[in-house]
């Protein structure tokens, strides 16, 4: 699978092929027009209620990903979507979190490699 991950701050590149915004609330600071999203599938980011849980604390990251899977396991909707759009080429996955190691995008790339 042809998948990436970006921070949206990160400039858009062509290399980027399909960007999507996985995030469920729009990044402070950007319009559409610079952060060129392709796609916006909100509803494929962590619950507000998880996500808030989390609240970026790396202590919380083992569990965060148990309980992150076990969302996109129920969201078949959104992640049939998204395995669509894999399907035509290069996707990236854009988020606005500042930790780029352990935030949602991380955690929906592995899925979808494993998938």
């Amino acid at each position: 699978m042809n998948i990436a991950i970006k921070r949206i701050y990160e400039t858009p590149s062509k290399e980027d092929g399909k960007r999507i915004l996985i995030d469920r609330l729009w990044p402070r600071g950007l319009t559409k027009e610079k952060a060129k999203i392709d796609l916006w599938l909100k509803e494929i980011s962590p619950s507000t209620t998880l996500r808030k849980w989390f609240g970026h604390d790396v202590a919380k990251w083992a569990e965060f990903k148990k309980r992150y899977i076990a969302e996109i396991k129920n969201n078949t909707e959104s992640l049939n979507q998204l395995v669509e759009q894999i399907k035509k080429g290069k996707v990236t996955l854009i988020y606005g979190a500042k930790d780029e190691e352990h935030n949602d995008a991380v955690v929906l790339k592995l899925y979808l490699e494993k998938k």
